[in-house]
């Protein structure tokens, strides 16, 4: 909560970071190799309606697009006890990215595998348009 008795911006895009955290754990991704890992090369979120206490939020998140290095993820952030009820939205993209060399690289099979195989669906696997 803020000064204004809502969910401050910044909690937006931490409630984000986390549901791409737990979106690789939840669709058990391979061990990632030595020097390689995805990382975040673009967040974005539209405040739609301020978000009150008390309240625990759902998160929705589905890969809408694969490219050779990157993944570009949707986002839509509800209150659990309110479905359908939207408070932001918001667009992510993730890029392999080689610390070796420092530059983007592309996504090793295995988690291409991964990837295209959850495209589209939400962590319960739901498929969506």
């Amino acid at each position: 909560m803020d000064a204004m008795s809502h969910l401050n911006n910044v909690v937006y895009f931490r409630l984000m970071e986390e549901a791409r955290i737990q979106w690789f754990a939840h669709f058990g991704f391979p061990t990632l190799p030595v020097g390689e890992a995805p990382i975040l090369a673009h967040a974005a979120c539209d405040f739609l309606k301020a978000m009150t206490y008390p309240g625990a939020a759902r998160i929705t998140q589905l890969v809408t697009r694969i490219g050779r290095s990157s993944v570009e993820m949707s986002l839509k952030i509800e209150k659990k006890d309110e479905p359908g009820v939207v408070y932001a939205t918001g667009r992510s993209v993730i890029v392999w990215y080689d610390y070796t060399t420092s530059k983007s690289a592309p996504w090793p099979e295995t988690v291409r595998a991964a990837i295209t195989q959850n495209l589209r669906r939400d962590w319960e696997g739901r498929r969506h348009k």
